[in-house]
């Protein structure tokens, strides 16, 4: 997991900055979270329209609407990345999170995998996978 990538950051350098991403959001420093996105980002969260904080995101702007849908919506007891896997630019991480749709209260849980490509020491792409009925249910 040590080779260098293109740009020349290590695999390593990559799942590191992930972690410190992982770190920010459990802290609530969302601004520290998007400050390690690219300007040109590219989101997606699965789940639209029954999970009300997903679907696609373009640029750090529209990445910060999401995690503001994020917050207003969804309350997390739990959010435990597990297992990085990490190979020239691209970092999956598989983990576990749960909690409550804030209206509804109704309890949500799933485990989850969220894969990072990062250029030039920043975020330039996330896709995230989970079981999207759980989670919708939650909402509605």
């Amino acid at each position: 997991m040590s080779e260098q990538t293109a740009s020349g950051i290590s695999a390593i350098q990559n799942v590191a900055l992930i972690k410190a991403i992982y770190d920010r959001f459990a802290s609530g420093d969302i601004q520290g979270v998007l400050s390690h996105f690219s300007d040109d980002v590219s989101w997606e969260t699965p789940g639209f329209p029954r999970i009300p904080y997903a679907g696609r995101f373009f640029g750090r702007g529209e990445v910060a609407k999401f995690f503001d849908g994020l917050a207003s919506t969804a309350n997390f007891e739990c959010f435990e990345p597990m297992e990085y896997i990490a190979e020239e630019n691209r970092v999956v991480v598989f983990g576990f999170y749960s909690g409550k749709g804030r209206v509804t209260q109704k309890p949500f849980a799933t485990k989850w995998a969220m894969v990072f490509t990062v250029h030039n020491g920043k975020v330039s792409g996330f896709h995230e996978y989970f079981d999207t009925n759980n989670l919708g249910s939650a909402f509605n």
